[in-house]
């Protein structure tokens, strides 16, 4: 490994370099090095350090040209960057024209990932929910422009680009360290703005939109209808409201109606689901055997979500959307106001279909999750804080100089169209490319063209009208 940079001291006296670069390998007609980089949990003040992962792609043959960079941020929060096994999609095309840098997000991958496991390292929640407040938006960008002036030659700006929560990133980017940035490009990720918290917005705007997925789910496969209401009365029935699932957790009716957070939202979603729910049933090998969910459903069930490998997301998801308020569980409150959408077993009774929910993360989720159960007091802590710092700043976006390019998804579940296009007409100078061609997971499943179509918006191959 190749170190660069200033070192610093850790607590047992060693030194070490503040960026380490390894080597140069390869996968198909590409070619990759990482670079680790040692930042301040805190950076308003003397605090631990923690590494911070990225890692650089070029095109076969492109390691020593001079190429401007560009900065992959991924949604999320709590997931790590891609893993690329070779050259398609989004970052074939961006290598055509860019080193691309994948970044994993503090907390995530290789960037002294908070793990479940090491999470249980803390000896308190207040303790775990302290360390906590520094992996949002505002530290992610402050992580990116120490990366920034360290790897880029010159500290040159850079472009970014921004999925989902990785657009959040982006406009906190605008709003702090609009100096480190060339061009911005975001799919599917634009954030409402202008409120001390705007969760509770978010899923206002969240149960509407999801309540028209559920139709069109089961417009899609009506047979499913009768299925998942069986099911939700099984569970109901069931010893403790519902049934064990391998991990050690319990699947009740409203963890069943959690399956939407993906089935719902992205390209091949509904066919996953349908695929799913046809095996539900083990089948009857012997007289009298009692009806039983099968190991296949209940093991689909918990791979369906990453709470077991992605706990930040759980845990900060609605403190993306807070600054100087809490959330205060805004997704659970929220839910009573739909309740007679959203009640299971009044649907069941009703014979009506059972609605599925959104990306809503409920604090039920930390009792019934295995994975999640040590963090509930931790959890309940962060949807009490009030006191988040800005994660935007709505007068410097009104005069952003910074060219913005964003794909918009008009049926997204997950960003609202209305309330990106509020957020919008206060950020000066982006443009938009508002499509119903894809859904949230666009630039998985059409990259090359998404990417394109931005680069084109953003470089003037696409006019203005």
């Amino acid at each position: 490994m190749a170190e660069a940079g200033s070192v610093y001291v850790d607590v047992a006296g060693e030194s070490k370099s503040e960026h380490v670069t390894g080597k140069w390998f390869s996968v198909p007609e590409l070619r990759l090095r990482d670079h680790r980089f040692i930042v301040p949990l805190d950076y308003s003040k003397s605090s631990p350090k923690i590494t911070v992962f990225a890692r650089e792609i070029v095109a076969v043959g492109k390691e020593e040209q001079a190429m401007p960079y560009l900065l992959y941020l991924q949604g999320g929060p709590g997931f790590e960057g891609p893993r690329p096994s070779e050259a398609s999609g989004w970052i074939q095309r961006a290598c055509e024209e860019f080193r691309v840098v994948l970044l994993d997000q503090r907390g995530t991958g290789l960037s002294t990932p908070l793990t479940c496991s090491s999470m249980l390292q803390f000896k308190s929640a207040k303790e775990l929910a302290d360390y906590l407040v520094h992996f949002r938006a505002d530290n992610i960008v402050k992580d990116a422009e120490f990366i920034r002036v360290r790897l880029v030659p010159k500290a040159d700006p850079w472009t970014i680009l921004g999925q989902s929560f990785g657009g959040f990133c982006a406009l906190t980017y605008l709003s702090f360290a609009p100096e480190g940035l060339k061009q911005v490009l975001i799919t599917g990720g634009i954030p409402p703005i202008g409120k001390a918290c705007t969760a509770d917005d978010v899923y206002e705007a969240g149960f509407e939109q999801v309540a028209r997925q559920n139709e069109k789910y089961y417009k899609r496969f009506p047979q499913d209808i009768e299925i998942v209401r069986e099911l939700v009365n099984y569970l109901a029935e069931s010893e403790g409201g519902g049934v064990p699932l391998p991990s050690g957790g319990i699947l009740t009716p409203k963890g069943l109606q959690t399956l939407g957070l993906s089935g719902l939202g992205s390209s091949t979603g509904f066919e996953r689901l349908h695929y799913m729910l046809e095996r539900v049933w083990d089948p009857i090998l012997v007289t009298g055997a009692p009806k039983c969910i099968s190991q296949f459903f209940l093991n689909a069930f918990e791979s369906w979500h990453s709470f077991d490998t992605n706990p930040l997301y759980a845990l900060l998801h609605e403190a993306i959307y807070c600054e100087g308020a809490s959330s205060g569980w805004s997704a659970h409150r929220l839910r009573d106001k739909y309740e007679y959408k959203f009640d299971a077993m009044k649907a069941v009774k009703e014979s009506q279909p059972v609605l599925f929910t959104g990306e809503m993360i409920f604090p039920w989720m930390f009792d019934e999750i295995h994975a999640l159960k040590p963090f509930k007091a931790a959890a309940d802590l962060l949807a009490k804080k009030e006191d988040w710092p800005p994660l935007y700043d709505v007068p410097r976006l009104q005069n952003n100089k910074v060219p913005v390019a964003a794909a918009v998804y008009y049926e997204d579940m997950y960003v609202n169209f209305k309330l990106v296009t509020e957020t919008a007409s206060h950020i000066s100078g982006i443009r938009l490319w508002v499509t119903n061609e894809f859904m949230h997971s666009g630039l998985r499943d059409a990259g090359r063209q998404i990417i394109d179509h931005l680069l084109g918006m953003i470089n003037g191959k696409k006019p203005l009208f």
